[in-house]
């Protein structure tokens, strides 16, 4: 059986079990350890990127792939006798848009194996389920389905106020004792349970260190956005729904992508009271909220259009605002964050740097064109044009900057550069998405 046809198989399984949660919103899952098998392992080894890093074990994809039919049978094998243990995740540091550093896990290739077979089943049973408001990994949604819901919402309804929730350090405090818990609600199979718990507690390499804690999921690891989720749709999602907007006076509408999160409020008492709560519900389930980043938001299109001058709010990148349409209607607006456009000039600057002897110029120039592609596809949308061109502009001037530093001599004019740039076009910034 090649590739393609396991993966029609695999997926064919993964729909009924979606099917069934989906018809059933209270069913519960007694059999699930049957859905690790050996065609629904190998059609996760081959969707697996082999290019990213490996593992402490330092196993490749293709060095597993070597004997790929004898590995996944030992895998199986040890997963049937209860003899598979999750190896520790190696940690590394990457920068955060604030000049902080956040910690990555990088499992074992064997484990993101049974951790994509794993996410795979959590989301065929849970995503059903999940609020039309939430939109981070999951399939069919993403940034900019929530910018542009938002800004319908933001232009279609009243909104008073928004609710800028900043949540202390998310992925790494969740609790494993209540994640577990609210796996248990609707997952029956023990065995299923056993091996979550194995993964949660398998640990971290922390420059030789193994440390081991009962709160958090490996960033990096494939299944810690799923888990992600079902922890928010249990403690945040489903309480908005079905507990706030209920007892408050206006219209309430949350919009979350993983933990950044926004909620508009009608009117600025709900509002006020929804902050107070969150907060209470959040301390419940051993979640912080960050008071000094958290904050309500003026944004009332009444009062902007009477020219009373509103304040602004970020989510995904963007800041939002009130501004006027060709026409001259007030509409809201977006522009890329000034934060995050400082920052990824500073790793433009910091990239070309260190690149600009270390291979050959059209090889910088091509992974160049890759950055900028990847920053005008994101942030072009409406209303944003201008600043994609601003970005261009000066990663372009930095890039022929340090290109100039190459040797001692200055080794490309203004103009020589202009000719290489039309022989070897970046791309354009436009609108690739539109919001209306």
């Amino acid at each position: 059986m090649n590739p393609s046809e396991i993966q029609d198989l695999t997926e064919t399984k993964l729909q009924r079990i979606a099917w069934l949660s989906k018809e059933n919103p209270e069913r519960h899952f007694h059999s699930l350890m049957h859905h690790y098998n050996e065609e629904a392992l190998r059609n996760c080894f081959h969707m697996l990127d082999g290019s990213k890093a490996v593992g402490a074990d330092k196993v490749s994809k293709v060095h597993y792939g070597e004997n790929l039919i004898g590995n996944i049978g030992e895998l199986l094998a040890k997963m049937k006798r209860m003899g598979y243990r999750p190896n520790p995740v190696r940690e590394v540091m990457i920068p955060k848009d604030n000049g902080k550093m956040r910690p990555l896990g990088i499992s074992n290739f064997e484990d993101k194996i049974v951790q994509l077979r794993t996410a795979q089943i959590l989301e065929s049973i849970y995503d059903p389920l999940f609020s039309e408001d939430s939109y981070g990994f999951r399939p069919g949604r993403g940034c900019h389905q929530a910018i542009k819901e938002l800004s319908e919402h933001l232009y279609r309804k009243e909104v008073e106020t928004v609710i800028d929730i900043d949540l202390e350090n998310f992925f790494g405090t969740i609790d494993h004792k209540i994640l577990v818990e609210i796996l248990e609600k609707k997952i029956k199979d023990t065995r299923f349970i056993r091996y979550i718990i194995r993964m949660l507690k398998s640990g971290v390499l922390a420059q030789g260190d193994l440390r081991i804690s009962e709160e958090g999921t490996p960033q990096g690891s494939i299944c810690s956005p799923i888990l992600a989720n079902i922890f928010s749709d249990h403690v945040i999602d489903k309480w908005i729904e079905e507990m706030v907007k209920p007892n408050c006076k206006g219209c309430v509408r949350m919009f979350r992508y993983a933990d950044d999160q926004i909620i508009c409020c009608e009117l600025e008492q709900d509002a006020i009271r929804i902050k107070e709560a969150l907060s209470k519900r959040l301390n419940k389930f051993n979640l912080k909220l960050n008071e000094e980043k958290t904050k309500l938001v003026k944004f009332s299109k009444t009062k902007a259009k009477l020219g009373i001058k509103q304040e602004t709010f970020d989510f995904l990148g963007f800041t939002f605002y009130w501004g006027k349409s060709k026409k001259g209607y007030t509409i809201p607006k977006l522009k890329t964050r000034g934060k995050t456009m400082r920052t990824k000039l500073k790793r433009v600057n910091e990239w070309a740097q260190k690149i600009r002897n270390r291979t050959r110029l059209i090889e910088i120039w091509k992974t160049f064109q890759q950055k900028v592609r990847g920053h005008a596809h994101y942030y072009g949308v409406s209303h944003n044009t201008k600043y994609v061109e601003i970005f261009i502009r000066k990663a372009t001037g930095i890039i022929f900057k340090w290109l100039n530093r190459r040797s001692q001599k200055r080794s490309l004019t203004w103009e020589q550069f202009g000719r290489f740039q039309k022989r070897y076009p970046i791309p354009e910034a436009r609108v690739y998405y539109a919001l209306f």
